[in-house]
């Protein structure tokens, strides 16, 4: 089951939700290597991370899967918010830098795809950050969060899909080690169980995170090549005719590509 976009923000709002992200921010803080003039793209719903993350990025983008929905970022500024297929992403090959899936790769229809097509957009030596639902965890068996929705993963098979979508893992992480409370009486206590948690009972965190490299050499599966010809045989909206170097009029935007 797909997380809503009203779900998801309204999550994220309350706070239990900000707890969340807090703990979750602390444990991808260690793993965040600097890059030079980046280009960070969100996956999924990263608002949150974004929000932490973007501010020394060269360019930073917020994409939401369309089963999930959209909403404006940043607050305030020109939108970097797009509504797209996550396994047909609207950017050229090897232009991002690093990606961060949230939400994202539970909820995938083909998590390989998904994972293929994040593959093709980053830069050689890119690296990718996915932050899932842990199988083990308390929180996949709560559904008044949304790391209770989608696939949970487990680390052997979580490295074991990122290394068939040709990334190497080289690090891992996890957070939320304290449970989901409902009583906010109780939101006090979750920095301290985080810390004792991350010591004494870190196979049972409420999510994993994995960083990995993209390879830079790889073979192309039948299947993408097969897609590589339609974009190249089928364009959409190329002008034809006597008015093919006309520019296109003020608020059209180009489409994506058929499939």
């Amino acid at each position: 089951m797909n997380s809503d976009i009203v779900d998801l923000r309204e999550f994220y709002g309350s706070a239990l939700g900000t707890a969340a992200e807090r703990a979750i921010a602390a444990a991808l803080i260690p793993l965040w290597q600097p890059i030079s003039e980046e280009r960070l793209l969100g996956l999924g719903y990263a608002l949150p991370y974004l929000d932490r993350f973007s501010a020394d990025c060269e360019r930073a983008l917020a994409f939401m899967p369309a089963t999930q929905g959209a909403v404006g970022w940043p607050i305030g500024a020109a939108s970097r918010t797009a509504l797209v297929g996550a396994e047909d992403l609207p950017l050229g090959d090897a232009s991002i830098d690093r990606v961060l899936m949230v939400h994202a790769l539970e909820f995938a229809e083909s998590p390989l795809d998904m994972l293929t097509e994040a593959w093709r957009v980053l830069a050689p030596g890119g690296s990718i950050v996915v932050v899932v639902p842990h199988r083990r965890g308390v929180w996949t068996r709560f559904e008044h969060t949304p790391f209770g929705s989608g696939r949970p993963w487990s680390r052997g098979q979580l490295s074991r899909l990122m290394r068939e979508a040709m990334f190497t893992p080289c690090a891992w992480s996890e957070a939320l080690l304290f449970p989901p409370f409902r009583r906010r009486s109780l939101f006090g206590l979750s920095p301290t169980l985080e810390r004792i948690g991350r010591r004494i009972w870190p196979a049972f965190a409420g999510v994993i995170i994995i960083v990995a490299t993209k390879h830079v050499y790889r073979g192309l599966p039948v299947a993408s090549a097969a897609r590589e010809r339609r974009r190249i045989v089928r364009p959409v909206l190329v002008p034809q005719g006597a008015g093919a170097h006309r520019a296109p009029p003020s608020g059209v935007h180009r489409a994506g590509p058929e499939t």
